[in-house]
C-alpha cells in the first residue's frame, strides 16, 4: 500500500495545484478577491502532499520493495543502506519526483513566511508556482510514473549503476535540484511582478534570498560535482566540458548576473529589466539542463537515458514555459519604468558589464552544448571539446575577473576615474610584480594559465580591498561575503592556472617490487591484494609514497567490480599535501605481471575546490547578513510603533 499511497498523494497534490491556479487567476483577474485567501492554505497543503509521496519513495527503497519496478531497476537489496537512500533519485523518475517534491515545498515556504510582497503580486507568483509545477505532475503522472507495478517482483533488484555508488549522491544532486528549483522561485517572482506592474526595489528585496539561496547551492553542487568526478572517474581532470556538466553551469552563470542585477533593484532601484530579463533567462537554462539530462540525447556518465516520448515531454514543457515567459517579457516590459540613472564611471556600470560578459560566457557555452546535438540531427557528427571552451570562454572569464576587481572598489551611482585608479593601485602593483616573477620562472606556461595566475594574485588583493580603514567590528556581514565570495573566486582560479601549467603525469607499467620516481615522489610498488567489500570485489594495489626523503605514506589504488549490474570501475588513491595531490590509478594487468599505473602530481589543484567553498561560504554570510538586517530594521520598525 506504500506505493498505493505515494501514487495517490501525488495526484492530490497536483489537483491542489490546479485548484491553487485557478483560485489566483479567477481572483486577480476574474473580479472575485474573496477566492485569494484560499491560495496561501492550498499551497502549503500541495508542498505537504509531494513531501509525503517523496518520503514514502524513500521508504519503498529502503525496504528493497522490488515490487516497484523503479526500485527493481535502480536498486539491489546487497546495496549498503546509504546507496538505497541516494539510489531515490539516483534515477530519472525518483529524481523528477525530488524536483517536485522541493518545488512544492519551496512554494508552501513563499504562501506562509512572504510578507513583504504586495498581495495580488504575491498571489500571482504562487499562481506561476502552480503552472509551473502543473506541467512536471503531468510529466510524473502520465509518463514517469515512479510508484508503478511490477508483476510478477524479480527476485532481487538490477541495482544502481556502480559510478553513482559514492556518498557524493547523496550530496551533488540534491544540492543542484535545491538551486533548479530556487531559480524556478524568482522566476515566479518575476511573472508575478510582470504580470502585476510591481517591478520595484519591494519585489527585489523579496527575490533576493531565493536567488542567493539557488546560488548558494548550485555553487556547492557543481564543486562537489567536480571533485566526484575528479576522484571517480580516474581521468585526473577536475572539468571535461561534458555536455551534462555544462547543463549545471549554465544556470549557474545566469544565476550570478541575476544574483548582481537583483542586489542593485533592492538596493539602488536600479537594472529592472535586467533583473526580469535575468530571471527569465536563468529558470530557462534549468529547463534547458533538465531536457538534456532526462531526454536521453545525451550519452553521458550523468545522464538517464529514456524513451524519445519523455523527451518529447519535456520538449513540449520546455517550449511553453521559456516561450511563454519570454512572451510575457515582451509584452510587459514597456509597463517597466526606467530604474534610478548611474553615471558611466560606478559600480553599476561595472555590474552592467559583469552581466555582459556573464551572459557571452553563457551564450558560448549554450551553443557549445547544443551545436552537436543540432548537427546530428541533421547526419553529421561533429565533436566539440575543451580546445574550444578553453580558447573562447578562457579568455572572456579572465575580463570577468578584471570586472569583479574593479567593481567593488567603485561607488554607487557616481564616481571620478581618478579615485578609482587610485584604489586599484595596490592591486595593479601586485599584477605587475606577479607578472614579472612568473615571465622568468623556471617552469614554461601557456599564455592563459601565465595570464591565469597573474589575475589570481591581483583579484586576490583587491578583493580584501573593501575592508581597508573600515571598523571590522562594525562592517555589516554581507560585506564580508562579498569579499569572501570574491576572494574564492580568485582562490579557484589560483587552483586552475596551477593545475594547467604545472602538472606532471606518468605513465608506467610496473611489477610488485619495482619503485617509480616522478616531480620528486618516490613510490614502492608493494604487491597487488584481491578484497571485497559490501556489493563490490575489487584488486588493490598497496604502494608506499614519500617525497624528497619524506617519511613515506600508505596509498592504495583500486580496480573494483560490481556483481550488479556487473561493471568495472576505477577507484583512484589520491595523496592531499598542502601544495597539491598526488593522484595515482590502477590500470589492467599486462605482460609479464606488469600492471598500468597513471601517476600525476598537480601542484595546488584542491585550491580549485577550496575557492568553490568559500564561494559558497561568502555568499552564506551575505544571505544572513541581508536577511538579519532586514529582520532589524522592521523589529526597530515595530518597537518604534509601539512607542
Amino acid at each position: 500500500m506504500i506505493a498505493e499511497t505515494g501514487l495517490a498523494a501525488l495526484w492530490l497534490a497536483a489537483a491542489l495545484a490546479l485548484l491553487q491556479l485557478f483560485l489566483a487567476f479567477f481572483g486577480l483577474k476574474g473580479g472575485k478577491p474573496e477566492l485569494l485567501p484560499a491560495v496561501r492554505p492550498v499551497a502549503i497543503a500541495q508542498g505537504l502532499l509531494t513531501a509525503v509521496a517523496f518520503a514514502l519513495l524513500i521508504t519503498l527503497f529502503l525496504r528493497s520493495d522490488m515490487s516497484v519496478l523503479l526500485v527493481a531497476t535502480n536498486s539491489h537489496s546487497m546495496k549498503p543502506w546509504l546507496y538505497k537512500f541516494a539510489g531515490t533519485w539516483g534515477n530519472h523518475e525518483g529524481s523528477m519526483l525530488l524536483w517536485v517534491a522541493v518545488m512544492g515545498m519551496a512554494g508552501a515556504t513563499v504562501a506562509l513566511f512572504e510578507r513583504a510582497l504586495r498581495r495580488d503580486t504575491h498571489m500571482a507568483t504562487l499562481g506561476a508556482q502552480a503552472a509551473i509545477s502543473l506541467g512536471f505532475y503531468a510529466f510524473l503522472l502520465f509518463s514517469s510514473n515512479p510508484f508503478a507495478r511490477i508483476d510478477p517482483p524479480p527476485p532481487d533488484g538490477q541495482g544502481l549503476n556502480p559510478l553513482l555508488q559514492d556518498p557524493g549522491l547523496a550530496f551533488h544532486p540534491p544540492t543542484l535540484y535545491l538551486g533548479y528549483v530556487g531559480l524556478s522561485v524568482a522566476f515566479s517572482f518575476a511573472v508575478g511582478a510582470l504580470l502585476t506592474r510591481a517591478v520595484d526595489a519591494a519585489f527585489a528585496r523579496a527575490m533576493r534570498p531565493w536567488v542567493l539561496a539557488a546560488w548558494i547551492l548550485l555553487t556547492l553542487g557543481i564543486t562537489a560535482g567536480s571533485y566526484w568526478a575528479y576522484y571517480e572517474l580516474g581521468w585526473g581532470g577536475w572539468w571535461f566540458w561534458d555536455p551534462v556538466e555544462n547543463a549545471s553551469l549554465m544556470p549557474w552563470l545566469a544565476a550570478t548576473a541575476l544574483l548582481h542585477s537583483v542586489t542593485v533593484l533592492a538596493t539602488r532601484d536600479g537594472l529592472r529589466a535586467w533583473t526580469v530579463m535575468l530571471a527569465v533567462v536563468a529558470f530557462s537554462m534549468s529547463m534547458v539542463g533538465t531536457f538534456l539530462v532526462r531526454s536521453g540525447i545525451l550519452t553521458s556518465v550523468h545522464a538517464f537515458a529514456v524513451d524519445p516520448e519523455r523527451g518529447s515531454f519535456i520538449l513540449v514543457l520546455l517550449a511553453i514555459y521559456i516561450g511563454g515567459a519570454l512572451a510575457l517579457f515582451g509584452w510587459r516590459i514597456r509597463t517597466v519604468r526606467e530604474g534610478a540613472p548611474f553615471d558611466l564611471v560606478s559600480r553599476e556600470t561595472w555590474l552592467v558589464i559583469n552581466n555582459l560578459l556573464l551572459s557571452v560566457i553563457l551564450g558560448v557555452v549554450l551553443i557549445g552544448t547544443l551545436y552537436p546535438l543540432m548537427t546530428e540531427a541533421f547526419g553529421h557528427k561533429v565533436s566539440v571539446g575543451a580546445p574550444y571552451f578553453d580558447r573562447i570562454a578562457g579568455p572572456l572569464a579572465l575580463a570577468l575577473m578584471v570586472a569583479l576587481a574593479a567593481g567593488p572598489l567603485t561607488r554607487w551611482r557616481r564616481d571620478s576615474a581618478r579615485a578609482v585608479a587610485r584604489r586599484l593601485l595596490v592591486p595593479a602593483v601586485a599584477l605587475v610584480i606577479a607578472a614579472l616573477m612568473l615571465a622568468f620562472a623556471p617552469v614554461r606556461m601557456g599564455t592563459l594559465p601565465w595570464l591565469g595566475l597573474v589575475l589570481a594574485i591581483a583579484v586576490g588583493i583587491a578583493s580584501l580591498a573593501p575592508l581597508w580603514k573600515r571598523r571590522l567590528l562594525r562592517t555589516p556581514l554581507f560585506t564580508y561575503g562579498m569579499v569572501i565570495a570574491h576572494l574564492g573566486c580568485a582562490v579557484s582560479l589560483a587552483g586552475m592556472a596551477c593545475d594547467s601549467a604545472f602538472t606532471v603525469e606518468k605513465l608506467v607499467a610496473a611489477r610488485p617490487g619495482d619503485t617509480i620516481r616522478t616531480a620528486g615522489w618516490t613510490l614502492r610498488f608493494v604487491q597487488i591484494l584481491p578484497i571485497a567489500g559490501d556489493n563490490w570485489t575489487a584488486l588493490q594495489a598497496d604502494m608506499q609514497a614519500s617525497r624528497n626523503g619524506g617519511a613515506p605514506v600508505t596509498i592504495h589504488p583500486q580496480s573494483r567490480f560490481f556483481a550488479a549490474p556487473p561493471t568495472t570501475t576505477t577507484e583512484a588513491a589520491l595523496l592531499t599535501r598542502w601544495n597539491g595531490q598526488l593522484y595515482v590509478v590502477l590500470g589492467e594487468e599486462v605482460e609479464g605481471n606488469r600492471w598500468q599505473m597513471r601517476i600525476w602530481w598537480k601542484p595546488f589543484v584542491t585550491l580549485i575546490w577550496l575557492g568553490g567553498i568559500l564561494i559558497a561560504l561568502g555568499g552564506a554570510l551575505a544571505l544572513v547578513g541581508r536577511e538579519r538586517r532586514g529582520w532589524l530594521i522592521k523589529w526597530r520598525a515595530r518597537r518604534a510603533t509601539e512607542a
